[in-house]
């Protein structure tokens, strides 16, 4: 995978710094020209190839790039009649070196094992030099676009690293080099790949060609991709521009490898097999399965099983050089072998609860019949390796292993008999001759042996083995000797031999003999024919044994020159062969060896040979050459079966004179065995693919097919019976529960799958994925319908509803998405954020539904909470807090998994991490029941039956059925046979069956009686209506009962409802008789407002009804008109500064556009008391903030008039002189402020925050400019301010809330009352006045704008909304702004620009003005003025948009041209400009303020700060600067006199935790560093005066949290948070020694001092006293809030300051006796440790997670989050000594 920095692509041109010559290097006639037809600067080669004229990048063959792009892009124009040539050298996975060469002085095509030569030719035609090929006199400007990670894996089978190093030689000029992981189509705009849907990355404008209008990009360019048939790329029409006429490879060269059922000359001419691809084809002679790539268009996806053609039709040749070599396009990209990682198998061991359970089921209260469940059948095959498949005597079964479970499986009606016993997986099986005894080992512990009676399944005996583990297994004919061969704990080869002659008479195995080898062993065999003799083969050797006198003795087989080949198995032949022995090799080889005079008779070899010229390949035959690597053999009377890791089954005569028999596989072959009639050859694969080839009709028949890694979750069909899993292989695949037989197979390579669910009513599945896409697939077309990307991380939950109208998915960073499933085509209705459970693993319980489909439960928005929402609305119906439902316990229980009962009475179960299941009311939150001690650990998946009679649970290796119905001491079952973690559970459809799946999919049948029904469910009443929920009433009456009302509480706490949700209060959608639709919000008077009872009556809001039947007009009027919806004034006189309490909405999901404000999440809260200092005698003075917010949206005003800018940090309104630089900080907003609007005369502004913790609702503050006081404070939203506007006159302010809030109000500016306020039907995103009357204003919202008059004194509203054109489509309409009169823009989350004309409420005009949202539009006279998400800012010409409005339908977007553009560093979401238009000040996300002139065509910082949180802060030894480190990766150079932002380092997906300034040093004191760790467990050290980086080291595995540099500045001092600290040399970079003594523990801080005496320390919350160096200070160490002074001298704690909350943070002046405490609560405490006196200050948003004193004493520097406050130390005592001469202020 690419590196984080070299994405999205990186120009290596720039990156070596082309121009300078100093990081490349070049030779010859080598110029910088600029070129007429592309506009820029190139570079230009003039030399021919033998005068050595060149480019090469890097400078020197002992540099590397580095770049590790799959795709390399070269930008270049050959000189027409000149040869060129472009040379790379690419390292592979393994360190090779491969030189790739591509030139027009080629002729064909040539390679080595490390060298690639390529022929190419540009332009339509080629002049000849003699006889010599040269460029094309026509020669155009190319994109030549090279796969290089297929281009070795094709061609020389290696795993592409890196690009070490490109040289452009000879003639041609070169625009740059580009290397990226996407593919980029040079012809195609963003516009057109959207409108088209393709999946394709349009090329970045910096690598684009310029293109004249109305003309064709190949008019004038060449676009070579090579390899063409590389699978990214896109299908139909795009594919077929990608080769043009004019661009060819001269001659035929081999290309990616075709299917698997299919073979090429190419492939056997030695371009190695590229491992499986998918589609695959099952082995040449059965039907193969129908496959879909998730990466295929519908046309690519095979839409049936037909047959393979037989195996000599499908071999494909080439006669001569040159010939077309005729495979099938591959449809997905090809993958290595080996790519998938081996799940380490679970090494836990069972509970001893468990294992007595299942030894005596009877010791805890059970139920019958017991056992209740029968193991029916596993889908699985291997799990320790695919080997081991057995014939029985008839060859009527087959016997292999399923991991712990060996499986006995009838090739006739494919039933099934399964051995249970074994606790790990199974390494290795044996069958006597007769069918009466089977052996199987398990790998682990020590090799445990089971000897079973085959006929019956009973386990005869168990035995350790003396073998460590066991390998190979080997029974003698009769079943009287057992033979073993495995390692011992030193790895030592052991072979051991058992009697096992009396173990069906009742007696034991018997140990033989045992011995230890030196050699390697590989396959081991007792012969046949004489149970004394056996032979063995491995590495370089062939062994003869023999047991004689209880010994076993040995003799290796003279192997001549065969004696360094790797030997495989072996089989002894029949005996009219003299029972010759054959021994296969992995290089091809079969040895054909007498055993009586122990000598090789004859030698062959597997090749894949043919002739040449030949049209038809021929048949594998033996000779010498590079041979076929083969993994077992299989005799029988008259042939030999051999398996190879081609994919081949070939079956041979004894003579190997020609194959009579192949079949291809999927993947490699590992095991083959011929059935004792010799009529079938049974073959397992790598792929876990198990089958076999019956001789007499040549057909090929597949028994088993299985997952090759954990199965991750599960998901079962009604209708048709199937079974859908997911695994770790990238597969998902869906079975027949009938047959157990696999239908489908979905493969994706790039992105794991994690969850799956099928559609209730269609056939169709969905799936999530890793890379946070969530798909739909028909299983009748086998396509993909849909796919969608609304998450950011691993999808981790995916339900369904049961009526099959909704889906559901959740992702890891918190966002629950909500599709509308009925029809066929998928789509996205609400995207919720910080909802669900950040970090959470994918699991199937992670979203329920109930089975009414009205309720949807998961976990989040943290783990110890459980939420249950309404599933059609999203609305919060309830909040468990699972933390309070077990008191008594000594941890924090968290919620695991959920599942719903069936309804009524509708209950809700939540399994928690201490082993507990708790039932809850769904509707109440009350506990119902308790299951405690379910499982000895957590139960991560449980299930309950349609009856509500079994509970299904499972934990670690073992399931449990429990008695659900029996309230006290419920009995439960346990049953054991995975040999890994089960990862879920679930019931059949038809309540017979259940599933459990890990290691691999178990079915087991339910024996207990048929399913019945609970009463009053709908199974007992078909015909009943669904369930509703109870009445407010019944709601009050339960909170009553536990004790809501202040009554004491039961001994279980009942959790509480979510507050969004109000228990007295009917919030809803309500239907009329006549079809109409109301809202209805009923509203009751804040507890803290005092409004007079008379009042109170008459203070509700009017009811809002729209008409259903109204003439299509949209008009909301008066409450006298039929079709209108009203807003009336509220009364005059209300306390405007209590405010009101507003009507209950019903709450909607964040709309899908940035345009919405989204507080960030905060884990702190403000206390509910803190002596926050005022006045005069402030011993700390805020001096400046360092950063803006740009969480915020619209949260800048400028009026360059007069001067006045402010902007917002946090909860602070900054206010600052553009000029000096000077800060005046207004406090007072509790909360993150949201939103700001300045009034037209610039002397009264609106600032809004967001509700928190300690108020019910937001805070709106209107300010004075003059003289920076708070005029008014009022009140009205519930959740949060989304935009703020005042009216042309000053008079009305008016005030929009968010998606939660969905209410616009109406204010007076003259008395601050509140004129009117109404509830939206649908979030809306911007409001505005209208500039040239005061008396209308617009929203925009979804799909809409709605104009709203004023009418009347008392300022009621009228509102119209008028729907977007359906030329425009559905989408968000997310900004706007006034034009001209009566023009109005609005944008689009899709990036149009459409203009309305307000008098006529009609859009005219629409233009599609970026690729993403638009957030911001402005405009003033001719100008406009647009930001998006996309990080642009577009300056407009709209002159002539007046004019259009009157041309109606002859109106064209073509009359808007765009005048100017930047690009910023972030998504714009603010932005204020002259009336000009020519310059303005622009906000982003990356919480940067720019300046803006539109004259130079220039942005410039004006505000700059950190993203993310903030986590150190640090000081220049000399005072001069400072430096703070960001979870952002970054490091940011300060100055201390000007706060300026100096310098940044920038490492991009890393968080920088830590960060150390180098001491003075008296050798070099001019050379200052800067050391800083990462959350990788890098250090680097960064030269400021170089301004680069000096040193990487990676002195860690863990992050790094804590860091200092000794007092000389010799050594790095680092801790990780796993505790260790290591101690490094900057010097050389080397780490000379690691402490351990903290291991286990975070380190949080590491000082350092010299011997003569203190050096100025870092401060923490362990820090020296610089007062006093023999004291030590600590916070936050103890039980109780505190700052402790511990003495070193007397060994004791001296001095205790108390605290009223735990400290966060922590720093000592250096100056005056004066300690800094940040805390939590978003308090900064200053304590003069002198007096004993103490202040606390506000002006934090978040937890104040740092606070630093300067040297100097006289600042304080303090961080929450993002946000940086420099505080001023007040009075003479800031940087005195301990001299206590400041004023003693209380």
């Amino acid at each position: 995978m690419a590196k984080a920095w070299q994405r999205p692509f990186v120009n290596v041109f720039r990156h070596c710094r082309v121009g300078e010559w100093r990081r490349c290097s070049r030779e010859g006639d080598v110029a910088a020209v600029t070129d007429k037809s592309l506009r820029c600067a190139v570079y230009r080669i003039r030399d021919a190839p033998s005068a050595g004229g060149y480019i090469q990048l890097p400078g020197t063959s002992m540099q590397s790039l580095g770049l590790t792009g799959r795709y390399l892009y070269v930008l270049f124009r050959p000189l027409p009649g000149k040869h060129f040539i472009i040379q790379l050298d690419v390292a592979t996975k393994d360190g090779q070196v491969v030189r790739m060469s591509f030139s027009n002085l080629f002729k064909e095509f040539k390679s080595t094992a490390t060298w690639l030569q390529f022929p190419l030719i540009c332009g339509a035609g080629a002049a000849t030099k003699g006889g010599t090929r040269v460029g094309a006199s026509d020669a155009r400007w190319t994109c030549l676009q090279l796969d290089l990670r297929n281009i070795l894996l094709v061609y020389v089978n290696r795993r592409y690293g890196h690009l070490k190093s490109v040289k452009l030689c000879a003639s041609l000029l070169v625009k740059s080099l580009y290397t990226s992981d996407l593919c980029f189509d040079p012809t195609l705009t963003v516009a057109e790949a959207q409108r088209a849907r393709l999946r394709v990355t349009p090329v970045p404008r910096e690598m684009a060609f310029p293109v004249p209008e109305d003309e064709s990009w190949y008019d004038h360019y060449v676009h070579i991709r090579f390899p063409s048939d590389s699978s990214e790329a896109s299908p139909g029409p795009v594919q077929e521009s990608r080769s043009p006429p004019e661009a060819d490879f001269l001659g035929r060269v081999p290309r990616l490898l075709p299917h698997p059922g299919a073979s090429s000359s190419a492939a056997q001419d030695g371009a190695p097999s590229a491992g499986p691809i998918a589609p695959c084809q099952a082995p040449s002679v059965p039907r193969p399965l129908p496959e879909v790539s998730l990466f295929c268009e519908p046309s690519e996806v095979p839409t049936g099983s037909e047959p393979s053609a037989p195996a000599h039709a499908r071999h494909k040749h080439a006669a001569g050089n040159g010939d077309d070599v005729s495979a099938p396009k591959p449809t997905v990209e090809p993958a290595v072998r080996g790519d998938v990682a081996v799940h380490k198998p679970f090494g836990g061991k069972q509970s001893k609860q468990e294992v007595a359970l299942a030894k005596h089921p009877f010791q805890k209260r059970s139920f019958l019949p017991d056992p209740i469940l029968r193991l029916k059948g596993v889908v699985g095959f291997g799990g320790h390796s695919t080997k081991w498949a057995l014939w029985t005597k008839d060859g009527s079964a087959v016997v292999y292993p399923c991991h712990a479970v060996v499986v006995v499986l009838r090739t006739d009606t494919r039933e099934q008999r399964c051995l249970l016993g074994h606790t790990d997986k199974v390494s290795a099986l044996a069958l006597d001759g007769d069918n009466v005894l089977l052996a199987s080992a398990q790998a682990r512990p020590s090799s445990m042996l089971r000897l079973w009676d085959f006929g019956t399944g009973a386990c005869l005996s168990l035995f350790r083995s003396p073998a460590h583990t066991l390998c190979s297994l080997s029974f003698s004919r009769g079943g009287a000797l057992l033979c073993g061969v495995g390692k011992d704990r030193q790895g030592r080869t052991v072979v051991v031999a058992w009697g096992t002659a009396q173990v069906g008479r009742g007696g034991e195995p018997v140990l033989l003999a045992k011995t230890h080898t030196g050699v390697d062993i590989q396959a081991f065999e007792v012969a046949f024919f004489d149970e004394t003799r056996m032979a063995s083969c491995g590495q370089g050797s062939v062994r003869l044994w023999r047991l004689r006198g209880g010994q076993l003795r040995s003799c290796p087989v003279d192997l001549g020159e065969h004696r360094v080949l790797e030997l495989t198995d072996l089989a002894f032949g029949p005996a009219h062969d003299g029972h010759m022995l054959y021994v296969c090799g992995r290089s091809g080889h079969i040895l054909e060896i007498d055993h009586q005079h122990m000598a090789v008779r004859h030698a062959r070899r597997l090749l894949p040979v043919w002739t040449p010229g030949s049209p038809v390949s021929q048949k594998q035959t033996f000779g010498s050459g590079p041979g076929i690597s083969i993994s077992s053999l299989s005799t029988s009377q008259a042939t030999c079966a051999v398996g190879s890791e081609d994919g081949y089954l070939r079956l041979w005569p004894l003579d190997f004179s020609s194959v009579l028999l192949e079949a291809e596989h999927e993947g490699p072959v590992t095991w083959v065995r011929v059935s004792p009639d010799g009529l079938r050859v049974l073959s397992a694969t790598s792929l876990g693919h198990l089958g076999f080839l019956d001789v007499p009709s040549r057909e090929y028949r597949v028994l088993v097919r299985s997952h090759t890694a954990p199965v991750l979750a599960l998901a079962t069909e009604c209708s048709h019976g199937q079974l859908a899993t997911v695994s770790q292989d990238h597969t998902v695949r869906v079975w027949d529960l009938a047959t157990l037989q696999q239908l489908h197979d979905l493969r994706s390579p790039e992105e794991a799958p994690c969850t799956v669910a099928f559609h209730p009513t269609r056939p169709a599945l969905f799936c999530g994925f890793s890379s946070g896409a969530v798909r739909s697939f028909s299983l009748e077309s086998a396509e993909v319908l849909a796919a969608h990307r609304c998450h950011q991380g691993p999808v981790t939950g995916l339900a369904a509803s049961p009526d099959g109208s909704l889906l559901f998915s959740s992702c890891s960073s918190g966002t629950l998405a909500q599709y509308h499933c009925a029809a066929t085509q998928c789509r996205v209705l609400r995207v919720a954020a910080n909802v669900v459970c950040r970090d959470a693993h994918p699991t199937p319980n992670a979203l329920v539904l109930s089975g009414d489909s009205h309720l949807l439960a998961f976990v989040g928005p943290s783990k110890y909470v459980v939420t249950v929402m309404n599933a059609a609305s999203l609305e919060e119906l309830l909040r468990v807090d699972v933390r309070a439902l077990d008191l008594a316990s000594a941890r924090l229980a968290s919620a695991v998994a959920l599942c719903f009962g069936p309804g009524p009475p509708g209950h809700l179960l939540v399994s928690t991490s201490s082993s507990t299941v708790v039932v809850l009311d769904s509707t109440s939150g009350r506990v119902v029941r308790e299951l405690p001690a379910v499982h000895s650990g957590a139960c991560p998946s449980l299930a309950l039956s349609r009856d509500a009679r079994f509970l299904l649970t499972a934990a670690d290796r073992a399931i449990k059925l429990w008695d659900y119905p029996t309230q006290a001491c419920p009995g439960c079952q346990v049953y054991i046979g995975h040999s890994e973690p089960v990862r879920a559970v679930a019931f059949a459809p038809d309540q017979q069956r259940l599933l459990s799946v890990g290691d691999a999919i178990f079915l087991w049948d339910i024996l207990g009686p048929l399913e019945r029904s609970p009463p009053g469910s709908a199974g007992d009443s078909p015909g009943a209506p669904p369930t509703c929920e109870a009445s407010p009433d019944a709601r009050q009456l339960e909170d009553v009962v536990s004790g809501a009302h202040g009554l004491p509480r039961q001994q279980v706490p009942k959790p509480s409802q979510a507050s969004p949700l109000q228990l007295g209060v009917c919030a809803g959608l309500l239907r009329d008789d006549d079809g109409a639709f109301s809202w209805s919000d009923e509203e009751g008077p804040s507890e803290e407002s005092h409004i007079p009872e008379g009042l109170r009556q008459g203070s509700s809001l009017p009811v809002l009804v729209k008409e259903a039947s109204g003439a299509g007009d949209g008009v909301w009027g008066s409450p006298g008109d039929p079709r209108g919806l009203s807003m009336h004034p509220h009364p005059h006189g209300w306390p405007s500064a209590q405010g009101t309490r507003k009507a209950q909405v019903c709450p909607s999901a964040r709309p899908d556009c940035y345009k919405h404000f989204v507080a960030r999440y905060k884990t702190s809260s403000l206390p509910k008391s803190a002596s926050v200092s005022r006045g005069s005698a402030e011993r700390l003075l805020l001096k400046a903030v360092m950063g803006y917010n740009g969480n915020g949206r619209a949260n800048v005003v400028w009026k360059p008039d007069t001067g006045f800018f402010a902007y917002t940090s946090g909860c602070l309104v900054v206010v600052e002189d553009l000029h000096s630089g000077a800060q005046q900080h207004w406090l007072g907003h509790p909360e993150e402020i949201s939103t700001l609007a300045l009034s037209h005369d610039a002397q009264v502004l609106a600032s809004a925050s967001g509700c928190g913790s300690t108020a019910s609702c937001c805070q709106i503050r209107i300010w004075n400019v003059p003289g920076g006081s708070c005029r008014q404070l009022i009140s009205y939203h519930s959740t949060a301010v989304q935009a703020l506007a005042f009216s042309p006159d000053d008079e009305l302010l008016v005030t929009l809330g968010d998606y939660g809030d969905r209410t616009l109000a109406l204010w007076s500016m003259a008395t601050c009352e509140l004129l009117s306020a109404t509830c939206l039907p649908e979030p809306v995103h911007g409001v505005a006045f209208n500039p040239w009357d005061a008396g209308e204003l617009a929203c925009v919202g979804q799909c809409a704008v709605t104009l709203w008059l004023l009418r009347g004194p008392n300022a009621s509203l009228q509102g119209r909304r008028e729907p977007l054109p359906e030329e425009l489509g559905a989408g968000e309409l997310t900004s706007l702004c006034y034009g001209a009169a009566p023009l109005l823009y609005c944008g689009s989350n899709a990036g149009q620009v459409c203009v309305w004309d307000t008098s006529a409420s009609r859009c005219f005009l629409a233009w599609e003005a970026d690729d993403g949202e638009i957030g911001v539009l402005l405009c003033s006279g001719t100008r406009l003025v647009s930001g998006s998400n996309t990080r642009r800012l577009r300056l407009w010409a709209v002159g002539a948009v007046p004019e259009l409005r009157c041309k109606d339908s002859r109106a064209r977007s073509s009359s808007v041209f765009m005048e100017r553009e930047l690009t910023l560093d972030g998504a714009v979401v603010s932005a204020v400009f002259h009336d000009t238009m020519d310059m303005g000040v622009v906000g982003t996300t990356a919480g940067t303020l720019w300046y803006v002139s539109w004259v130079e065509g220039s942005s410039t910082r004006l505000i700059s700060g950190h993203r993310s949180k903030v986590n150190e802060v640090v000081f220049s030894p000399s005072a001069s600067h400072w430096a703070t480190c960001s979870d952002d990766g970054s490091v940011r150079v300060w100055s201390l006199a000007s706060m300026e932002l100096l310098i940044q380092f920038q490492v991009l997906n890393q968080s920088c935790l830590c960060l150390a300034w180098s001491p003075a040093s008296c050798a070099r004191p001019e050379q200052q560093q800067v050391a800083a760790g990462y959350s990788d467990g890098t250090l680097r050290v960064f030269s400021i005066s170089r301004i680069a980086m000096e040193l990487k080291m990676h002195p860690h595995r863990a992050a790094l949290t804590a860091i200092a540099y000794s007092a000389d500045g010799q050594t790095i001092l680092s801790g990780d948070k796993d505790g260790l600290v290591a101690v490094s040399r900057p010097r050389t970079g080397m780490t000379f020694r690691v402490l351990s003594d903290h291991r286990g523990a975070l380190i949080s801080t590491v000082q350092s001092r010299s011997k003569e005496g203190p050096s100025q320390p870092p401060s923490s919350l362990v820090a020296f006293c610089p007062w006093d160096g023999s004291l030590l200070v600590c916070a936050g160490l103890g039980v109780r809030p505190e700052v402790v002074f511990y003495s070193l001298h007397q060994k004791q704690v001296v001095e205790r300051i108390p605290l009223p909350f735990f400290a966060v943070s922590l720093s000592l002046s250096p100056g005056a006796r004066l300690v800094a405490v940040g805390f939590a609560e978003r308090v900064l405490r200053l304590v003069d440790c002198e007096s004993g006196t103490m202040q606390d200050f506000a002006g934090h948003d978040d937890l104040v997670q740092l606070c630093r004193f300067a040297p100097s004493a006289r600042l304080l520097f303090s961080a929450a989050h993002s946000e940086i406050l420099v505080w001023e130390v007040a009075g003479p005592w800031a940087a005195g000594g301990a001299s206590g001469s400041g004023p003693l202020l209380g």
